[in-house]
């Protein structure tokens, strides 16, 4: 595998001292789940503090460790094993070429990027980088960009909350050329108060918008206007997907005869008939923010006006 990190750049990145030159392959904070070439990152924890497993760490193939104390491998050295994680995840974003996509939403944010993900990684094998599982926190979000190589042509990576604000420090990590929102549902209600509150939670995605981003929004949902109103502010442009107006909708949606669904959906410039075998209007749904996606940064074309790097290369 290739080099995602060498010793030299976790401590530019971390401003950490290291006891020795290494290079990593891959990042984890789950000593469960290191493999040969991992850097392990010594993370505090409510039931366990992770240098308890650094030499379980070692003994499962990692490459070197990140902590905040010394021990007798090779590591880099912090104040807080934490920060240097979200320092970790803002140098890859700094050093990123790719076209970064981000998805949050009351329910649909996984199976989106998941299929985001596929759709973008047919036509450019191996250049696609995801978050894995529903690694969406504070943790997961800046766990997903170390692991982000940097030569990924892109990036499509999850974010989810619990509380307002939450989205918007994770947003400004990742920096998403695109953000989406896929729907809007009373999840978390008990800590937002309302709908309305969850949709002003979940627009904070576009805070981080780089500039000329695209903002994606469903256009079923009475919060429309409210999403837009707080895109206008930072997007450059606005890719609506549902039914009706919306800028991607579905003309007809019916079930298909093996299950799931048969779809014509009109694009920006085109019409397509598709279909899909997960059952449900949600998927349905979920499939037209795909779309959206893919229509707003050009279809992988290379004339696209968006994401340049990744797609005129032909990545």
């Amino acid at each position: 595998m290739s080099v995602l990190w060498t010793s030299e750049e976790i401590v530019r990145a971390t401003g950490g001292a290291a006891s020795a030159a290494f290079e990593v392959t891959g990042v984890t904070f789950d000593s469960r789940e290191v493999g040969p070439g991992d850097l392990f990152i010594a993370m505090p924890g409510t039931v366990h503090d992770g240098h308890e497993f650094v030499d379980k760490a070692m003994a499962a193939g990692a490459a070197g460790l990140v902590v905040s104390r010394p021990v007798d491998h090779p590591h880099v050295l912090v104040g807080d094993t934490a920060r240097a994680l979200q320092d970790l995840g803002r140098a890859a974003r700094e050093r990123a070429q790719a076209c970064i996509i981000g998805v949050t939403g009351s329910v649909g944010k996984t199976s989106t990027k998941e299929a985001l993900y596929a759709a973008l990684d047919r036509c450019h094998p191996g250049k696609v980088h995801r978050s894995v599982k529903s690694y969406n926190n504070h943790t997961g979000v800046p766990l997903s960009l170390a692991r982000m190589p940097p030569d990924s042509a892109f990036a499509v990576l999850e974010m989810g909350m619990n509380n307002p604000g939450e989205i918007a420090a994770l947003t400004r990590m990742v920096r998403p050329d695109v953000a989406i929102i896929t729907a809007i549902a009373p999840a978390h209600i008990e800590n937002l108060g309302s709908e309305e509150g969850i949709a002003d939670a979940k627009a904070e995605i576009f805070e981080g918008l780089e500039p000329d981003g695209i903002a994606i929004i469903p256009n079923d949902t009475p919060h429309r206007d409210r999403l837009l109103r707080a895109a206008r502010r930072k997007a450059d442009r606005i890719v609506t997907f549902g039914t009706g107006d919306a800028d991607v909708h579905a003309v007809h949606a019916v079930k298909a005869d093996q299950g799931g669904s048969l779809i014509t959906a009109a694009l920006l410039d085109s019409d397509i008939t598709f279909t899909i075998s997960q059952r449900g209007e949600h998927w349905v749904s979920n499939a037209l923010a795909v779309l959206a996606a893919i229509e707003a940064i050009g279809g992988g074309q290379s004339n696209t006006t968006r994401a340049p790097r990744a797609l005129a290369s032909g990545a």
